[in-house]
């Protein structure tokens, strides 16, 4: 990000564009969203940003610039950066320590789900069914719809196998716990590529040398030259460590708004 001096009383929109590094388009968009705070004109119609701005677009661009993974970190997003462009920089902050919770919540169900993966993988049960299931009983245990278990196991996430007198699938103890261990990674983000990629690693003749600790973390997290990366949540991990650093820049970037406003304040 260049630096831009901010001595004069006024920047212009291509001011405001070259100091955060985008198109004067962007800028206006940014305005029309309601990203910025309301941009006074001058006698001959053009826009008069101030250092309120220029510090409020750092933001805006901060937040908004890129993918955000799942709805609700990029909702709380957006209302923290319209809460500091109507001039609630106190409730933005307040916003901006939420939203890394937000973040940090994401990453402890990864963690957690990461760790029952990990058990699974050297041998501990994750479920005692005594008998086999139905598609529909294994559905209603697991809290998921027969279409999803049909879904993942279309996708080769596990192999389930039949009653050879009806065709009907038997789930049992072995199947379930598998089912539990996808079903805990798909709710807590991981994408169903990245379990695939793990279940088919682990599956392989060679899967035992896998399961120590930390080699199947690298495996979820790390996409296979032959994939076509199409969401965050196939690097999910590294993908939240991401997120976090950058919730955390949002708060220093608006402890430095709060800051320039004190003084501004002060002064007058």
């Amino acid at each position: 990000m260049r630096f831009v001096a901010t001595t004069k009383s006024h920047l212009s929109t291509s001011e405001i564009a070259r100091a955060v590094g985008v198109h004067p388009n962007t800028v206006r968009l940014y305005e029309e969203w309601g990203y910025l705070p309301p941009v006074p004109r001058g006698p001959n119609g053009y826009r008069l940003f101030g250092q309120a701005h220029l510090d409020q677009m750092r933001l805006a661009r901060l937040a908004l610039h890129g993918l955000w993974p799942g709805r609700n970190l990029r909702a709380s997003a957006l209302a923290l950066v319209r809460q500091a462009a109507s001039g609630d920089l106190g409730g933005a902050l307040e916003q901006g320590y939420h939203h890394l919770a937000l973040v940090q919540s994401e990453q402890a169900q990864a963690e957690v789900a990461v760790n029952l993966l990990e058990r699974w993988a050297q041998g501990m049960a994750t479920d005692a069914t005594a008998g086999p299931l139905l598609i529909g009983q294994a559905a209603q245990r697991l809290g998921v719809t027969a279409d999803m278990l049909r879904n993942w196991e279309r996708n080769g996430l596990i192999r389930v196998p039949r009653d050879p007198d009806n065709g009907y699938r038997r789930y049992g103890a072995v199947e379930m716990g598998r089912l539990r261990v996808i079903r805990m990674l798909n709710r807590a983000g991981y994408s169903q590529m990245a379990i695939l990629r793990m279940v088919l690693t682990l599956d392989q003749p060679q899967g035992g040398d896998l399961r120590s600790e930390g080699t199947l973390r690298q495996i979820l997290d790390t996409p296979r030259p032959d994939e076509e990366i199409y969401s965050a949540a196939d690097r999910w991990l590294s993908t939240l460590d991401e997120q976090e650093q950058r919730a955390q820049a949002i708060i220093s970037q608006l402890e430095v708004m709060l800051q320039r406003q004190n003084r501004n304040t002060t002064k007058v």
